[in-house]
């Protein structure tokens, strides 16, 4: 057994690893040459490159068991910048110097079994020579497992600790062994990574890896030579990659390469002296990013004395500015930034006193210390708004930006809560939301470094939550609100539920939109704590309690939190009850919007919305605009992971027509993350006061008072509370509110106080003119740092790798205006005056604007940069100097501006990119290099790429220094080899003269990119990419004095216009205007041709346009490549009728056509043809207009053809004396509705020959020798009853031109509107003409729009097939169907049938395409029904047009009617409801705290049918009823007659009047719009503004249908009759005739509830008669019964109020409708 033991030891023994970790014995010391190189560009042969090289030599010396020591020797960095490989390596002499002083002493580090320990550096060694200490070290960590040769493991290195794997081979024959580790740097659990300015940039941790944007790995290769006693490392290689793909394009991407090698050179025995000084411990091989200055990617500054540099610097920005070197002074302003992070408080406040003063100084200084964002910066900015150092309007422009950019840690912290209690914000309720709101927003970003939020940053925010609600603040809370909201964290959210009913009751009584504010404060919250978020706005959103716009908000919180399917489900399910139809209709269209999202990060959510909305009705889908909706808008690309969505919130409530609350928000996703660009929301809150006739003392009348008496009847009734009128508004930036405002009378009271003095508008506007008046003169400049992002991590060499953006905004304008006012203001001065005054202006306005953004890739230290920079610029430059004359009393306005004297640029685009390399030691030596190169480049210029070259030359090169990802790139030399240097340059300029005016604008294009070595994004952006916009002088015989433009309008407008053989621009005497003028009019507008009135007929203009048209080609189609010849395809539109010889085979031919891309299309068009040609005479027309002999046989016709075969029958198409527009184009098809056109414009009458003109222009050159060139425009309206018509004539007033533009339009009738555009020579060379007209489309009322054209420009040709080219794709989107089916070649027709008031058919018919659908929504109900006929529909003497309009405005009023049993509520509910004999009802009342009007009804005894309403308005007391069969009338008790018209002498107008067989009363003041009794029927119709605010039997107008059975107190009804009865009033049963009571009422028969014997008693009132009165006639209704044990001593007889009690039963019982009171006993 022993031997057998002793085996197995040995086996085990030999059969281990040997040991690899490598080993540096005491004593001797190891020499290793070093070299890493760095390298930035594109994989793409032929583009610069920057890198950087570092090579030295290594000595490692062990001086105990895990103690080593380190000593560089000979570093030398070396610049790359150019193309490899023609350029060399340049030295960097200073900066080798540089890091040879920092390596000058020996670095000591742990090293134990491959693993390395804390490293010690000199306490004065820059963190960059640390660094680069780390990257050799990073380079020796291997971890072995002696037992695997395969394996992965978290391993920590200069990058974090990442997922590895290892692989090793031994080679134990040669003691040799080889080690490979690779790591995939986007899988780390603890990453060393910086990130700045990204707070609000949401990452999406469940997003797949594989489609970041951002991708890295590095690579190491150890080779290991070992015996018994040691394991030596004989060399080391590295590689990293970064591949950057800004548009996540696989073949478009920049790349970091990163190269280490380490060679054994030598061992020696003589060790490292030890360092001369203390070593501080510097931490781990974990990359430490320096808590030093983080360098902007902007140009290095060598920084010595930072004061002394402000100051020049600021100079140098004040003098750039006024020479308009924008570029220069944003780079210099972003230096300027950097400069205030590194200064002093005290050198600021130096720099303050030097420039304070001095106005453009003070601008660029302010935005500078705002975009700084040092704790300095922020403590000086807080300091002079407490001294008052800065105006109400400096601070609240400055204090956004700083909360914004200032860097969120303690110190800052601290200076932002100072910012809370300093007296001078406290007193501006401006600055004092701003702050709130900003030092929310720094929580925000401080905790989120952080996993646990202190609770002391968090405690102002809540101490000033608590102080509001005790002192009953809405505004405080509101801002509390909000403020907690930006912070975000999850210890505010007992805070929030303070302020929600649904947790705390005592939160019923504050405002509605606190209640808001509190839910919409969570969803910031979401982001940390999604759980108990949804968990909260879950019971809120199912809580019915609340207001409608509550629950929405809570709608929006609860998906923000991205909830699941279940989730999601049940909120389908509770809508499926749900009493709120504006609720269900906002979260339907939610879900709905929801479903159709693409964006991958809502995937899931998406999902479970597309199952939820198919457990809903599809009515909730049919839902007018009346109620809320979210607008979803949005496109994703998932090929390039970038999208955005829009979407709008409009959330409805019951007293509004309108929405009050709207949020619209844009959000941005790109590379798996979002941000919240912006949102803006607005919310109001009674505006219908505000259009209201004001100051009516309806307090103080008698009906206000019979209201609150009644109000004691009706049990539970409570008026609605008081709402002042209020309009608020926020706005957020990247997700955090910035400010908001509330403007209700008060706070613009208080504005125009301060501004003013008074309170008083007139004042106001006086001051405001007077201030004009003065003059405007100066010169403003506003700088901003738009953004600035940074994200780095560290690369094997110890460098960091930058990804950085940067962008600064430059505005600014220099104003010189003088405007003098004639006569001047009075002392007493009306606003009135204004229309009585001459204005003349002298204006010299020169505004600017320029963007300036810089996207860096690259090493950016305060040491050297190195990497790819891109530019990009946008400016916009513009001079507006002009002399206006305004004369308002003569309608007459006259504007002169200077001629194109010089070259102006008004806008222009700019991007470059760039490799560079700058250093701080030789600050003016950068290097720079084009992407691109300018010359021609070795295999890849002049002749086509060979891929066996690639491996040529391999030279003098060391395969080792080749950036092999770079400068391989893709195998694609097939693609390269198609292209040449001279592909690459692109270069366009579009100009358009304007000889008249002796100017021209021109487009210049210029690109020059790299696109022909990879057709991506990415390297279209490579290069040189230019767009501008020159306005440019133009040579003119005459050298141009001015330009002027001149309108006249009213009675001398005639007076104006220009005769063109005149010799300048002589103005007509007024005495001549209509015997000269009218003379010579057409001749002057050159149109006497055009209304020349010929007696040929209609046959001789066929023929004409028969001729003509043969040389008309197709609009979308090509000269050279039409579907058919211009003969044949005018010949085939032309002969539609089948009465043109030839045109059997002409159809023959289209048939053939159709055949090709379908049989079926083709046999269906044909048999609908016969079909149709046995009932109707076909008009011959492709469009499908036919002329049927009757309307039944016309819809039978059509009933079974699809929607796309159906053809449009106009309303008065029998009408044989019908007019037609103008003359324009007679080349039209010959059927009849083209013929009525083309009549019409044969025959077109001239308006100016018995009207003046309203309106002329004329926009003029005046040239030096008195002459004039331009345009001139002249305006005729004809407005008569029946028909209008207008006419405007463009036309040149140069000597030569004949060029002209007519326009005519007319409403020909009722149901039809004409128009013709014609421009060219005389009008002549091109023409359009529209038709829109009413008619019938199947059995549906239809509207009809046509557009025809014989030849256009090719301007309006081209703009035709680019949006013909888009039609199709957006009509698949938008769900439309299509068919490929040749029409006429020269005609587009819009058909839209009214198929209900709220769907349509739409069907649009193109040349080659008809894109059609079926019941399409419309967003507003039409008060039409299906099959209505034509001639019912409106009648023939009012405008229907006019009518569709009205019939919109109509559908905003609510009605309510009633008609024996049947009553039709103001929300459309109708029901039966028998109203009790003589028992006045209330009908409708106003139930806001005005109490303006009552409506009452009653039913009398005498007859069922009859009824009698009292109507109380004001002082009055209107009575109307039926007295031997006549209705009557009585006023306050008095009898009137209802013959004559009875019109109020109060303060709100009241009209009584006959109509029809009844009376009609008007009181639009009181909200009444009309009310009409005929003793049979009534009918009510109120104002819209009383939406939410009435109640009684008609219902609230609402639009709440689901719960109309609302009783006084709110309880709702069971059924009808219950409701009905709630409303009745009660009189005093001995002196009134109603003899009905409302009583509480106990079950009398046994009830068991819980399984126990109980009494039940109403929760409502029942009716009953009254006391001594028996019932002669009752009718059974539901009620809720309250049960207590049978025991209980709860009775009828006691106080208890039962309709406070909870509701534990249904039960039926009976109601009394009839009495007898011959029991009844009254007192004498």
């Amino acid at each position: 057994m022993k031997a057998l033991i002793l085996a197995l030891v040995l086996t085990l023994v030999g059969g281990q690893k040997q040991d690899l970790e490598p080993i540096f014995h005491t004593g001797k010391t190891y020499l290793y040459g070093y070299e890493s190189f760095t390298w930035h560009g594109l994989p793409s042969r032929g583009l610069a490159m920057a890198g950087v090289r570092l090579t030295c030599k290594l000595e490692i010396s062990r001086v105990s068991h895990s103690n080593h020591l380190l000593q560089i020797r000979s570093p030398k960095l070396e610049e790359y910048n150019g193309f490899w490989p023609m350029d060399p390596f340049t030295p960097s002499v200073r900066l080798t110097e540089t890091i040879t002083a920092c390596f000058s002493q020996a670095f000591k580090f742990e090293y134990t079994e491959g693993k390395v320990g804390n490293i010690f550096a000199p306490e004065d060694c820059p963190i960059l020579c640390t660094n680069l200490v780390r990257g050799i070290l990073n380079m020796m960590q291997i971890t072995i497992k002696k037992s695997q040769n395969v394996y992965e493991l978290q391993e920590a290195g200069i990058e974090g600790i990442c997922q590895t794997k290892y692989v090793i081979q031994d080679d134990s024959k040669n003691n040799h062994a080889t080690i490979s580790k690779s790591k995939d740097l986007m899988d780390c659990q603890e990453k060393a990574v910086k990130n700045m300015g990204m707070a609000y940039i949401r990452p999406c941790p469940t997003c797949p890896l594989k489609v970041r944007n951002i991708k890295g790995t590095v690579t190491f290769t150890y080779k290991m030579k070992y015996d018994n006693s040691r394991t030596l490392m004989t060399s080391a290689t590295s590689e990293q990659v970064y591949q950057i793909s800004p548009f996540n394009e696989p073949n478009g991407a920049a790349v970091m390469e990163a190269r280490q090698e380490l060679s054994l050179v030598d061992i020696k025995r003589t060790p490292i002296s030890a360092p001369k000084t203390q070593l501080q411990n510097q931490g781990s091989l974990r990359y430490r990013f320096s808590g030093e200055l983080l360098q902007m990617p902007i140009p290095l500054i060598r920084i010595k004395n930072p004061d002394l540099q402000l100051t020049e610097t600021l100079r140098q920005l004040v003098q750039n500015n006024k020479e308009g070197a924008t570029k220069e002074a944003s780079t210099k302003f972003l230096q300027m930034v950097q400069l205030f992070r590194i200064v002093t408080l005290e050198q600021i406040e130096s720099l303050w006193v030097q420039f304070a003063n001095d106005l453009p100084y003070r601008d660029w200084f302010l935005s500078a210390i705002c975009a700084a964002g040092a704790t300095d910066t922020f403590r000086f900015l807080k300091q002079k708004i407490h001294d008052e150092k800065l105006n109400i309007w400096e601070a609240a422009a400055t204090l956004p930006l700083a909360f914004h950019f200032v860097t969120a840690n303690k110190q800052t912290l601290e200076v932002a809560s100072t910012f809370l209690t300093c007296p001078q914000i406290q007193k501006a309720p401006i600055l004092r939301i701003i702050v709130y709101l900003g030092y929310g927003s720094m929580v925000n970003k401080y905790c989120a470094q952080t996993s646990l939020c202190p609770n002391e940053l968090l405690q102002p925010l809540h101490d000033l939550a608590t102080e509001a609600t005790s002192k009953g603040d809405a505004k405080d809370m509101a801002l509390a609100l909000k403020a907690i909201g930006n912070a975000g964290d999850p210890a505010s959210i007992k805070r929030i539920l303070k302020f929600l009913p649904t947790f705390a009751p005592a939160a019923a009584s504050l405002p509605k939109r606190i209640h808001a504010d509190a839910v919409l404060a969570l969803r910031k919250i979401a982001r940390k704590d999604p759980v108990k978020v949804r968990e909260i706005s879950l019971q809120v959103f199912m809580d019915n309690t609340l207001a409608p716009n509550v629950r929405m908000a809570a709608c929006v919180v609860l998906f923000e939190t991205k909830p699941a399917l279940p989730t999601v489900t049940a909120m389908a399910s509770s809508l499926l009850t749900e009493p709120s139809l504006q609720v269900a209709s906002f979260t339907y269209s939610h879900m709905k919007a929801l479903a159709v999202g693409r964006i991958p990060q809502l995937y899931n959510l998406s999902a479970a919305c597309n199952i939820a909305i198919k457990l809903l009705s599809p009515r909730l889908d049919r839902l007018s605009y009346r109620y809320s909706k979210v607008i979803h808008l949005g496109i994703y690309s998932s090929e390039y992971q970038a999208g955005a969505i829009w979407r709008l919130y409009l959330m409805n409530g019951p007293s509004t027509m309108f929405p009050p609350d709207i949020i619209t928000k844009v959000r941005a996703y790109y590379a798996n993350t979002a941000a919240d660009i912006i949102e803006v929301a607005l919310r109001s809150q009674s505006l219908t006061k505000l259009i209201r006739k004001q100051n009516i003392p309806f307090a103080e009348y008698d009906t206000y008072k019979t209201l609150k008496e009644l109000g004691k009847m009706l049990l539970g009734w409570k008026e609605l509370p008081p709402e002042d009128p209020l309009v608020s508004a926020y706005i957020k930036v990247l997700g955090q509110e910035i400010a908001f405002v509330d403007i209700d009378k008060e706070a613009i009271q208080q504005t125009m106080t301060s501004l003013t003095g008074s309170s008083n508008w007139q004042p106001v506007v006086k001051k405001v003119v007077e201030e004009v008046h003065r003059g405007i003169s100066g010169r403003w400049t506003l700088p901003v740092m738009v953004g600035e992002l940074r994200h780095i991590v560290p690369t094997v060499v110890g460098m960091p790798l930058e990804l950085s953006l940067c962008g600064a905004a430059l505005a600014q304008a220099a104003a010189d205006v003088d405007i003098q006012i004639s006569p001047p203001l009075s002392d007493n001065f009306r606003p009135s005056q204004l229309l009585e005054t001459n204005t003349d202006i002298h204006a010299d306005i020169k505004p600017k604007a320029y963007f300036h953004m810089i996207a860096m890739m690259g090493i950016n230290t305060q040491y050297f940069q190195s990497g790819l920079e891109f530019h990009a610029e946008f400016s916009a430059n513009t001079t507006m100097k002009f002399d206006a004359r305004i004369n308002m009393k003569e309608k007459n306005l006259k504007i002169e501006t200077p001629p194109c004297h010089q070259e102006v640029e008004l806008t222009a685009m700019r991007s470059e990119v760039y490799a560079i390399s700058r250093n701080m030691e030789e600050v003016d030596s950068e290097k720079k290099s084009q992407l691109l190169p300018s010359g021609e480049v070795p295999n890849i210029s002049d002749q086509p790429f060979q891929p066996s070259e690639r491996s040529s030359k391999p030279g003098s090169w060391k395969q080792s220094n080749i950036p092999s990802v770079i400068l391989k790139g893709y195998q694609q030399g097939s693609e390269e080899a198609q292209h040449s240097v001279g592909g690459r340059l692109y270069a366009r300029i579009f100009c358009r003269k304007f000889e008249s005016f002796g100017c021209s604008a021109c487009l210049s294009l210029k690109s020059r990119n790299s696109a022909f070595l990879r057709n991506t994004y990415l390297h279209k952006l490579v290069g040189e990419l230019e767009a501008k916009i020159v306005l440019k002088p133009v040579h003119t015989d005459a050298d141009i004095d001015k330009i002027q433009l001149e309108i006249q309008a009213g009675s001398k407008a005639a007076s104006k216009i220009i005769d063109v053989a005149s010799s300048g621009s002589k103005e007509k005497d007024e005495t001549s205007l209509y015997e000269d003028i009218q003379a010579k009019l057409k001749k002057i507008l050159g149109i006497e041709n055009v209304f020349k009135v010929t007696n040929k007929t209609r046959h001789h203009r066929r023929r004409t346009h028969r001729t003509d048209k043969t040389a008309v080609t197709d609009l979308w189609a090509e000269p050279s490549a039409t579907p058919l010849s211009s003969s044949s395809s005018s010949s085939a539109a032309s002969s539609a009728d089948g009465k043109e010889p030839g045109n059997k085979h002409k159809k023959d031919e289209i048939h053939q056509s159709r055949k090709k891309r379908g049989s079926s299309s083709s046999s269906s068009s044909s048999s609908v043809s016969s079909a149709s040609s046995k009932i109707c005479s076909s008009s011959g027309d492709h469009s499908g207009d036919r002329h049927c002999s009757g309307d039944s046989e016309y819809a039978n016709q059509q009933a079974n053809l699809p929607v796309y075969q159906l053809w449009f029958k106009p309303t008065d198409e029998q009408d044989p004396g019908r007019e037609v527009l103008n003359s324009s184009i007679s080349s039209f098809s010959s059927s009849a509705s083209d013929e009525s056109i083309s009549g019409a414009i044969s025959q077109p009458k001239f308006l100016g020959d018995s009207k003046p003109p309203i309106l002329v222009a004329v926009l003029r050159a005046i040239h030096r020798n008195d002459q004039s060139t331009g345009l001139q425009l002249v305006l005729y309206t004809d407005t008569q009853p029946t028909r209008s018509r207008i006419q405007m004539f463009v036309s040149s007033i140069t000597g030569s031109s004949r060029w002209k533009l007519c326009a005519d339009a007319s409403v020909k009738n009722s149901h039809e509107v004409l128009g013709s555009l014609k421009w060219g020579i005389d009008c002549q060379d091109y023409q359009i003409a529209a038709q829109i007209a009413t008619g019938q489309f199947a059995a549906y009322p239809a509207m009809q729009m046509k557009l025809k054209w014989t030849k256009v420009s090719s301007v309006v040709r081209t703009t035709s097939r680019w949006f013909y080219s888009f039609l199709p794709e957006a009509a698949y989107v938008l769900g439309y169907s299509q068919r490929q089916q040749r029409g006429p070649s020269h005609q587009a027709m819009l058909v839209m049938a009214l198929t209900s008031p709220r769907t349509c058919d739409v069907v649009l018919k193109l040349p080659e395409l008809t894109i059609y659908d079926r019941a399409v929504r419309l967003p507003l109900q039409f008060s039409s029904s299906p099959g209505t006929p034509i001639s019912t529909l409106t009648s023939t003497d009012q405008n229907v047009f006019f009518q569709a309009t009205l019939s919109i405005i109509e559908n905003f009023k609510a009605r309510c009617s009633v008609f024996q049993s049947t009553i039709t509520t103001f929300n459309g509910v109708e029901f039966n409801y028998s109203m009790p004999a003589n028992c006045y009802h209330v009908l409708v009342q106003d139930c806001s705290p005005e109490l303006k009007f009552l409506v009452m009804m009653k039913r009398l005894e005498e007859s069922a049918d009859l009824t009698a309403i009292n109507v109380r308005l004001a002082s009055h007391e209107v009575d109307m009823y039926v007295s031997n069969g006549l209705v009557q009338l009585k006023i306050n008790g008095v009898q009137a007659p209802t013959d004559v018209p009875y019109t109020s002498n109060s303060d709100a107008s009241m009209l009584i009047s006959s109509e029809k067989e009844g009376l009609s009363l008007k009181a639009p003041d009181y909200g009444i719009d009309k009310l009409y009794y005929d003793g049979h029927r009534l009918e009510i119709q109120v104002a819209f503004w009383m939406a939410g605010k009435t109640c009684g039997i008609c219902g609230k107008y609402d639009a709440e249908k689901k719960r109309e059975y609302q009783m006084p107190s709110g309880y709702l009804a069971k059924d009808a009759v219950s409701f009905g009865q709630s409303w009745i009033i009660s009189e005093d049963p001995c002196a009134g005739a109603c003899k009905l009571q409302r009583k509480f009422v106990k079950i009398e028969k046994p009830v068991a509830f819980e399984k126990k014997a109980a009494k039940c008693f109403s929760v409502e009132p029942v009716l009953r008669c009254a006391e001594g009165c028996s019932a002669t006639r009752t009718v059974p209704v539901s009620a809720g019964f309250h049960c207590v044990p049978a025991d209980s001593a709860l009775s009828l007889e006691g106080q208890i109020r039962l309709d406070q009690k909870s509701e534990d039963i249904v039960s039926r019982v009976s109601a009394h409708t009839g009495c007898s009171c011959q029991q009844q006993s009254c007192p004498p």
